[in-house]
């Protein structure tokens, strides 16, 4: 343990609900030096009782940073749940404390704890958290065999993920209910989704879900080019063999943002933030009916950290934040819009861009030939009946100009 004198004036300390007793010799001892102690109202009281002044996170919790901040030099604890770092208070001390000024005593997280309890391989686990982030977060990891963990907002999760996999065809799934783990009032409560029944539920709940999965359930695949038929539209829509060729050339990358122009049902943007759970996108569209439409697919799909912007692009760029990649979908003709799409990307960045129309391929054909990237036509022809027998329906031919910024 390092002591305040060292520099580290700041100890970040996990704490369960097995109180100050669980804590190591050097956590009570950084506690009994400290001469402020942070926390949420549950973590002063299973600490307590503390000597120190003490100071419950305001809300929002970033209110508190300044006053942290003024004690600069003098001994601060700051109690968290279990691990601070892992979906807790660490990231933001850590955004204002150089690391050289804090340490770190982290308890078992509630993963953790929930994965001992099960018998589960916590790296096998896909780990979730609904407190204080939007609920639609949990539909991509609702997957075939899939044993998912999820930090719940309140009581009220649980019985709201357990009417979700009924909706989503889910309903022999597994769920135990597992609260106030750590601690004497632990206790874990285990039922199918479509028997869920359990009641008087604790505010502080970890969900554990194990999947079962049957022909009729609905799935998100995991590739690009989802069919239409999981998009709302009013048929302007990149469609799906299109769709994922489209993806394939924008090359999504962890972290990064989209810009789909003229988004229409919002489906590119959507499977680009499928692509990774820290991808960033934003879908600009003119008309407020269709921006409402993307707003409604992007929760249907699990993605509702998706931004809209509703205006017309070029003049709807204005202080958006800059992109990795732009989509134009097949309208995209028009030269300055074109124009302020490669301005705004930064080298290395990419631009797709569709054509369906002669006038529009004309205009890619000629960008082509000034700034190079790759040209690509997409005729795709699907079987329809013919009588008694089938014949091939071809669509209108799509012209892709790629292009990376130099």
């Amino acid at each position: 343990m390092t002591s305040p004198s060292c520099g580290k004036w700041l100890s970040l300390i996990g704490i369960g609900e097995d109180g100050a007793e669980a804590l190591s010799p050097a956590a009570r001892t950084l506690l009994a030096q400290a001469q402020l102690v942070v926390g949420g109202a549950r973590h002063l009281a299973l600490a307590g009782p503390l000597a120190a002044k003490t100071m419950t996170w305001p809300s929002p919790m970033a209110a508190a940073i300044p006053e942290i901040l003024a004690r600069r030099g003098s001994p601060v604890c700051v109690l968290a749940s279990g691990d601070p770092f892992f979906y807790g208070a660490g990231s933001l001390l850590s955004a204002h404390v150089r690391p050289e000024e804090m340490q770190c005593l982290p308890a078992p997280s509630a993963f953790s704890l929930a994965a001992a309890r099960l018998n589960w391989s916590l790296q096998e686990c896909c780990l979730v958290s609904l407190h204080g982030r939007e609920f639609e977060r949990i539909i991509p990891a609702l997957q075939p065999h899939a044993k998912i963990l999820c930090l719940s907002w309140d009581e009220t999760t649980p019985p709201r993920l357990a009417k979700l996999l009924c909706e989503k065809g889910l309903g022999p799934s597994r769920i135990i209910v597992m609260e106030a783990m750590g601690g004497p009032r632990e206790r874990l409560r285990e039922s199918t989704a479509q028997a869920f029944g359990v009641e008087g539920i604790d505010p502080l709940n970890l969900v554990a879900i194990e999947i079962a999965a049957t022909a009729q359930s609905q799935i998100l695949p995991v590739a690009s080019g989802l069919a239409d038929s999981w998009f709302e539209t009013d048929g302007q829509l990149t469609k799906w063999e299109v769709r994922a060729v489209a993806l394939s050339s924008l090359a999504p990358r962890r972290g990064e943002l989209l810009w789909d122009v003229g988004a229409g049902s919002g489906s590119v943007a959507i499977e680009w933030l499928l692509c990774h759970p820290a991808n960033r996108a934003i879908a600009i569209e003119s008309r407020a009916d269709r921006a409402s439409r993307i707003t409604r697919n992007a929760l249907s799909l699990g993605v509702p950290q998706l931004e809209i912007i509703t205006g017309k692009a070029p003049e709807a760029f204005a202080n958006l934040p800059q992109p990795q990649a732009i989509f134009v979908g097949g309208g995209g003709g028009d030269t300055k819009l074109l124009d302020s799409a490669y301005a705004a990307l930064p080298s290395g960045g990419r631009l797709v861009v569709n054509a369906v129309t002669i006038e529009t391929e004309a205009e890619l054909i000629s960008r082509f030939k000034a700034l190079g990237g790759g040209l690509l036509r997409i005729e795709i022809a699907h079987a329809d009946p013919l009588g008694s027998f089938h014949g091939w329906r071809p669509a209108l031919p799509v012209t892709q100009w790629s292009v990376k910024k130099l």
